[in-house]
């Protein structure tokens, strides 16, 4: 679960918990999809990028300009401070109303990010915010999970815990609990790290919505996006109404 909240959470604005990021949710499939979609690009914008992982190694290894925008000052602290870090240009902003005044030529948005914006109207500013960013041939790519798979089932305390080790803090012993609202199709879920030297307790709640994808299809197209290709994973494989996620690559819809 690898969200940034257009609201505020303290997952991402304690600085504290914003420390277990990193090693609670490793470098996986979505990043990999996105470093070669990156090939050869000029530009990328990075939304909801969090600690940075992605904008700062794609910054590193090539000459790529790289913007990263986030609202959680913790997170952006994070990604200053790692190679390549002082590469990529970091904006503190909300995806809904961010304007950086040039386009790219790439703009991304993993680890489900997109599902912090709760509402229509929230989800409908994202994507105009995507299509205001993007160069007459760039392309976008995002991810948000199936609301079918129902995968926030599984965030339980039994089924979720874990135990970490932190750098700082030691052995942690971590899980999470889960609410849906079947009105909204808005997940809360509470992620709980406890300290084993001293049984300190690091907890945040955090709210997404499970958007359908009809519902992405026409606010993409009320948005002036087009999809070339509908992904049911980061692997690439073919968006069926059993996938996991609805991972929509495309551009600007073209004049006809």
């Amino acid at each position: 679960m690898n969200e940034y909240s257009a609201h505020t959470d303290r997952l991402y604005e304690d600085p504290d918990i914003a420390s277990f990021y990193d090693i609670d949710n490793a470098w996986s499939a979505d990043l990999d999809c996105c470093r070669s979609l990156a090939a050869g690009t000029a530009s990328l914008l990075d939304l909801g990028c969090g600690t940075g992982r992605f904008a700062a190694e794609l910054a590193r290894r090539s000459d790529c300009a790289v913007y990263g925008v986030d609202p959680a000052a913790a997170m952006l602290d994070i990604a200053r401070h790692r190679p390549g870090g002082d590469r990529v240009t970091w904006v503190q902003g909300d995806g809904r109303g961010v304007r950086l005044g040039r386009r790219f030529d790439l703009v991304v948005m993993t680890g489900h990010a997109f599902q912090v914006f709760l509402t229509q109207a929230d989800r409908q500013a994202a994507l105009r915010t995507i299509a205001t960013h993007l160069e007459p041939e760039g392309r976008f790519i995002f991810d948000s999970r199936n609301p079918a798979v129902a995968e926030w089932r599984e965030w339980t305390p039994e089924q979720s815990g874990r135990r970490i080790e932190h750098p700082r803090f030691g052995a942690v012993e971590a899980w999470n609990d889960v609410s849906h609202d079947p009105e909204t199709a808005v997940v809360t879920y509470g992620t709980h790290y406890r300290v084993s030297a001293d049984g300190r307790m690091l907890s945040s709640h955090s709210r997404i919505a499970f958007a359908s994808r009809s519902e992405l299809e026409r606010l993409l197209d009320e948005a002036g996006l087009e999809v070339e290709d509908w992904y049911g994973d980061w692997e690439r494989r073919p968006c069926t109404p059993t996938s996991p996620d609805f991972i929509p690559l495309g551009r600007l819809r073209r004049s006809s």
